[in-house]
């Protein structure tokens, strides 16, 4: 059986600055491949999108019968700095839009870097929170072990580069994989 996964995200998910191969979502595709599980991960990223955009555009870009959609937004609300009650409202409508469709979600926290201070912790929380009211799997941070690492990043030293997506996406794999496998016996 091969599981019907989506990302909801930005240009995090869409692959800014590479080849359509190296995009989150076909390496997100091999690395649950490499697990064991056949999967079809459908790219829902926009570059440029906030929570809000993701909220406008859900029910266009994500269809019905998915096993697994993963909403990857907030990286440009924080470049935004969009004030965390606004991200909170928006992640909450997309996670209840979604549970009303009969999708399960799993959320993938975004961070901001340690010198936006009180903004950093509060935005962290936001996305526990989030997960925790809504009952759904939780990535605290999608770029762990990529984020502020020049080795993992493109010139622009925001986006990740493939190497960088590559870890993101083995990481990921794993935490999706025993999401899906708890969507499927629980």
């Amino acid at each position: 059986m091969t599981l019907r996964l989506a990302i909801l995200g930005d240009s995090l998910t869409a692959g800014y600055g590479l080849a359509p191969s190296e995009a989150l979502p076909v390496r997100l595709q091999a690395a649950l491949a490499r697990l064991g599980l056949t999967a079809s991960v459908l790219n829902a990223g926009v570059s440029g999108d906030t929570t809000a955009d993701g909220l406008r555009r859900l029910d266009r870009d994500i269809p019905d019968g998915l096993d697994l959609c993963l909403v990857a937004l907030g990286a440009n609300d924080m470049m935004q700095v969009i004030a965390t009650e606004t991200i909170r409202r928006n992640l909450d409508a997309i996670l209840a839009r979604l549970a009303a469709r009969g999708i399960r979600a799993f959320l993938c926290g975004m961070g901001a870097p340690p010198w936006s201070g009180l903004y950093a912790v509060a935005l962290a929380g936001l996305f526990r929170e989030a997960a925790r009211r809504h009952a759904v799997a939780l990535d605290p941070f999608l770029l762990a072990g990529v984020a502020l690492n020049p080795a993992y990043a493109l010139p622009d030293r925001i986006h990740p580069n493939a190497a960088g997506i590559e870890i993101v996406a083995a990481r990921l794999a794993h935490v999706v994989a025993a999401a899906v496998g708890h969507a499927r016996t629980g």
